[in-house]
């Protein structure tokens, strides 16, 4: 199949989150089962990558750039939801597959090339009014990263989701750790930043890690320094395109986040290292979380978050014991890469052809042998 993501997120190698790994993880991995895949996304200032970006559209005298530097062609607008159409043209897919954020917008824009679509959603913080999407078609298929996603879809949308967790690629996390630090990714404010903050202030003798990940403005970034700085046992860390050297390190995984996450993309990452995590009771996170971890209250005391901080940084057991369940959750079958890339193409291919029931017949056959197996197995 050649197929075409849109999204109206900025994309790799200008942000580096949770929506663009899991879709560049998702294309890497249909282009080695054969298919053909490109990507539509948003543009972003800054950087060498950026103007050499504006130069080519300015030579070729259009308003959309392409490039093939992560693998793939990557198509980067500042308004991609106007440039939907010209890329189909250009990319001929037989299915288009809408991406969090902006997804009505760029599933009207879809919907009027004529081809197939399908939504996956990756974010539960947008609000449309309830049957919006009606306007796709009754039967428009979608996909989500966790139940909570598809829950939320159900309720808010009338759209009922097939769960497929994010792709994760373990030869790119698995490491041997150090255990030296607790870990805090994406320091910001909606994750929970101020109260990691917080954390590390009534943990002097603990050596805590903030590492980038969203794009921060100037004066983000210098409020996140001028805030580290008065934190002796906190190190700050640019973006890491290796994330294996953050979790080589890493002892706790932090994840203290202020809103509705829909998964928890790194929760699973570093559970794939045997990593416990101290995450709030807020959205999909439990649900990433498991047993592999402890949840709590975002809104809660903050010395429930240094207890239970402490219980795994000095409790060498209680650590062992959560360390171990952690690994059997990031073993669970539904985030194992042969169960994962047969239900996308299953999913793919139904919303993409009509006659694809008998293919997708073949692909569910597939994913069901699999699951015995890893029963019988397991």
């Amino acid at each position: 199949m050649k197929l075409l993501f849109v999204t109206g997120q900025k994309y790799l190698p200008q942000v580096h989150g949770g929506t663009q790994f899991s879709t560049h993880q998702l294309c890497r991995s249909l282009l080695h089962r054969g298919h053909e895949v490109a990507v539509l996304g948003g543009f972003m200032h800054g950087g060498l990558f950026a103007w050499k970006c504006k130069i080519q559209r300015r030579l070729l005298r259009r308003t959309v750039s392409r490039d093939t530097l992560i693998g793939y062609p990557v198509w980067r607008s500042w308004c991609p939801w106007n440039e939907v159409e010209y890329v189909a043209k250009k990319e001929k897919p037989d299915l288009i597959v809408v991406v969090s954020a902006d997804t009505l917008r760029l599933g009207i824009a879809a919907k009027r090339t004529g081809i197939p679509i399908m939504l996956d959603f990756h974010d539960v913080n947008s609000e449309y009014p309830v049957g919006a999407f009606k306007i796709l078609g009754e039967n428009v298929r979608s996909v989500a990263n966790s139940r909570f996603t598809a829950d939320r879809c159900r309720t808010m949308y009338g759209i009922n989701p097939t769960v497929i967790y994010p792709f994760i690629a373990k030869e790119k996390y698995r490491t041997e750790t150090t255990k030296e630090n607790v870990t805090f990714i994406n320091p910001v404010k909606i994750k929970g930043r101020d109260v990691a903050l917080e954390i590390a202030r009534l943990c002097p003798d603990i050596p805590f890690s903030f590492v980038e990940a969203w794009p921060l403005s100037a004066q983000e970034r210098q409020e996140l320094i001028q805030k580290v700085s008065t934190l002796r046992n906190v190190t700050l860390l640019a973006v890491q395109k290796d994330m294996r050297k953050v979790y080589g390190k890493c002892k706790i995984l932090l994840a203290p986040s202020a809103y509705d996450e829909a998964y928890g993309r790194v929760v699973t990452e570093a559970q794939m290292n045997g990593i416990p995590v101290v995450a709030s009771m807020r959205g999909g996170l439990p649900e990433a979380v498991g047993p592999g971890g402890i949840l709590l209250d975002p809104e809660g005391s903050v010395e429930h978050w240094v207890l239970a901080i402490r219980k795994l940084w000095d409790d060498s057991q209680y650590y062992a014991e959560l360390s171990s369940a952690a690994l059997d959750h990031a073993s669970r079958l539904d985030i194992t890469f042969e169960y994962q890339i047969l239900a996308w193409e299953g999913a793919m291919l139904a919303a993409a052809l009509p006659s694809a029931k008998i293919i997708n017949r073949q692909s569910r056959k597939e994913s069901s042998s699999l699951k015995n197996s890893w029963c019988k197995n397991g």
